[in-house]
């Protein structure tokens, strides 16, 4: 029996490295196991780099999207996250709040990672946007990993020395071109990494591990771009609670399970139409809820 820790996932196959740096293919033993990058596991080497895994650590987070059909994991004990977005092409608000509640619910440190910034007028507009994070308390990283990689690395790298970090993002954000800023040799190791997953071309896309240059103790997770990311694994109390501007106001409303949407006395729907919240956030905390709530009313009885 050794110890690991998975540095890639897609599917069952995961590829594994021992305290020694040894790398080795691995699946699970048995369906029920589910493992993702970041995860510590106990695994049985079978020689020629191949390996099960028997038992996987007790996670300290976990950083999760589900919907009505399953879940997927991206990655596991981790420091922090960057959620890399961009002036252009507009990045969502929506799939920005609901990552930052998933980040939030699992007390994950955040940090919103503005790529691109060289953009000028497109940059200017987002600006109040940021602003916004920035009074909510979040770290707001700028750069250009196209054209500024010198700075883009002086910029990140403090941040993420010593730690290991999720990169996330929706596609076409330019999170592989600062993945490839940061870590020279990504794409190496990701080709790598795919002929041992024995995904090739069956798939571009999977989380993968990378250590940071000169950095014994920092990693960085790549996590594919997406278009959607589902919250039904949290429930709506924990949804609110992972709104930091609702701190302070939760607890306050006239009833006590009040959803924050039309009922007479919601200190949060007050403050929201009053100017002391955010409102693009509110509305879409306030969509959220009504998506999830239809989403439980379409699930068939169960009697």
């Amino acid at each position: 029996m050794t110890h690991a820790i998975v540095i890639a996932a897609f599917g069952r196959q995961s590829l594994i490295q021992t305290e020694q740096g040894e790398q080795m293919s691995a699946v699970t033993r048995g369906r029920s196991l589910q493992v993702t990058v970041g995860d510590q596991v106990q695994a049985v080497p079978l020689g020629a780099g191949q390996a099960v895994i028997e038992s996987v650590a007790r996670r300290r987070n976990e950083f999760k999207r589900s919907d009505a059909a399953r879940t997927k994991w991206l990655a596991a004990n981790l420091d922090q996250a960057g959620i890399v977005i961009a002036p252009d092409p507009p990045y969502s608000e929506e799939l920005l709040l609901r990552v930052m509640i998933a980040g939030q619910a699992e007390g994950i440190r955040l940090a919103l990672i503005v790529n691109k910034s060289d953009l000028g007028s497109a940059r200017t507009r987002i600006e109040p946007r940021l602003q916004v994070y920035r009074a909510l308390g979040y770290e707001v990283i700028e750069c250009s990993a196209r054209t500024e990689p010198d700075a883009t690395r002086a910029a990140l790298l403090p941040w993420l020395r010593g730690r290991t970090t999720l990169l996330l993002g929706q596609s076409g954000m330019g999170k592989s071109t600062l993945i490839n800023c940061l870590v020279p040799d990504a794409g190496q190791h990701t080709r790598e990494i795919s002929a041992a997953l024995a995904a090739g071309k069956h798939t571009t896309t999977f989380t993968r591990m990378f250590r940071l240059p000169d950095d014994p103790q920092g990693r960085i997770i790549d996590s594919p771009g997406f278009q959607a990311f589902g919250l039904e694994h949290l429930s709506e109390s924990q949804r609110a609670h992972a709104m930091p501007e609702f701190e302070a106001l939760l607890g306050q409303c006239r009833f006590h399970n009040c959803t924050h949407r039309t009922e007479p006395g919601c200190a949060i729907r007050e403050a929201a139409l009053d100017g002391r919240i955010d409102t693009i956030r509110y509305q879409l905390f306030v969509r959220l809820t009504g998506e999830s709530e239809a989403i439980a009313r379409a699930k068939p009885w169960k009697g």
